[in-house]
């Protein structure tokens, strides 16, 4: 067999693979991950007891949370500011998030439909299609990830089937992630610190933007897939009555 007659072989194995090593971190990590975030005192115990590599723990549960959607990354977010105050939990989540970002578009160029119809749920894919082999797929993708509660990660995935260049999506979406990821964390700091009002006031608008975001979310997504469709059908140079 030919090196060309090969290629679909590698890559089809290497994506049973991917998806098997995917679907088992999700059933033995996600879990236990939400679980742990979820109690912050526990979290930061865990986090610490790896003295200097804590901080790498943690930005590996960052990537993690990208790569296996349904890890909620406010959680960790949340614990992150906690356990390393605003500045610094939003700077290790940022960096964390960009490196399990750049793993899913990554993974989405190489493999593809069949990587996406096994990791993203149809009804997501359905939704979203309207990305792919769109020219201005970067412009809409920008859109979509500044609507608070949007499915980044899953989003993520698909931007890896769109002409988007990697650079030219990974730091336009994680400017847009930055305002969730920096509010998560500031939250979790002042939780630490027992600053109540503080605490109040920033879940107060987190909420608030995250309602905004479910309420306004399809009516968006509807309104981009519709110009999408009105200028794809748009005929250059065509006039009335020819």
């Amino acid at each position: 067999m030919n090196e060309s007659g090969r290629k679909p072989w590698v890559r089809a194995a290497i994506l049973v693979l991917l998806l098997a090593g995917v679907t088992w971190l999700g059933l033995r990590y996600a879990a236990p991950i939400t679980r742990l975030v979820g109690n912050t005192e526990r979290f930061s115990r865990y986090i610490l007891s790896f003295g200097t590599w804590g901080v790498l723990v943690f930005m590996a549960m960052q990537v993690l949370q990208v790569v296996v959607a349904p890890i909620p990354g406010e959680f960790t977010q949340f614990a992150g500011g906690y356990l390393y105050g605003t500045v610094y939990g939003t700077a290790y989540s940022v960096a964390g998030i960009l490196v399990g970002a750049a793993i899913v578009f990554a993974a989405g160029r190489l493999f593809g439909f069949p990587l996406l119809k096994a990791v993203v749920p149809a009804a997501k894919l359905r939704k979203f299609e309207f990305l792919i082999n769109n020219p201005k797929a970067e412009i809409l993708m920008l859109a979509l990830f500044l609507i608070p509660g949007s499915p980044k990660d899953f989003l993520t995935y698909i931007a890896g089937v769109t002409p988007v260049r990697p650079l030219r999506f990974l730091l336009p979406s994680m400017v847009a992630r930055l305002p969730g990821i920096l509010l998560s964390s500031y939250i979790g700091a002042h939780v630490e610190e027992n600053r109540l009002t503080e605490v109040i006031v920033a879940s107060a608008i987190a909420i608030g933007l995250f309602v905004i975001g479910v309420l306004f979310q399809d009516r968006i997504t509807r309104s981009l897939k519709r110009r999408h469709a009105e200028k794809r059908d748009e005929k250059p140079g065509r006039t009335d009555g020819l």
